[in-house]
């Protein structure tokens, strides 16, 4: 193992167990319960849903669209979905309180359009990256 990968280790390590310690050391136990209630339903949606979706979209786009074009909407795929989904809450102002004028305080809408333009972009570049790179042979790799 290089210095350098050591290193990181360590400094996640140590931001792992800091955050651990915020919130053993600042929480009351059901609040905490919460959070590993909210972490469970992270890893089933994700591990359960996203995961399994995104591999499908992408096996059917490789098996249906050319070679760049596939590179180029999984990329997409894989960049903005999860962003969509995690942009739903705030973009439908769920959670909004009305005596709370700084919760929600803008138009998420923007933003969540700009990010999109900027995965299909993405997308493109790869795609457009696929169509220049010449196709490999078995020998090469």
């Amino acid at each position: 193992m290089s210095r350098a990968r050591g290193l990181l280790i360590l400094v996640g390590a140590v931001g792992i167990a800091y955050g651990a310690w915020l919130l053993v050391s600042r929480q009351r136990l059901d609040q905490i319960v919460e959070v590993g209630i909210w972490l469970a339903a992270a890893v089933v949606i994700h591990d359960g849903i996203l995961a399994p979706v995104v591999v499908g979209l992408g096996w059917l786009g490789g098996r249906l669209l050319p070679r760049p074009v596939a590179r180029g909407a999984v990329t997409t795929l894989v960049l903005l979905g999860p962003a969509v989904l995690v942009a739903i809450p705030v973009v439908g102002r769920f959670g909004e309180i009305a005596d709370n004028p700084t919760l929600l305080d803008r138009d998420y809408t923007g933003g969540l359009v700009l990010f999109a333009i900027l995965c299909v972009c993405a997308g493109v570049a790869v795609g457009v990256g696929g169509l220049r790179s010449p196709q490999r042979t078995d020998k090469e790799e």
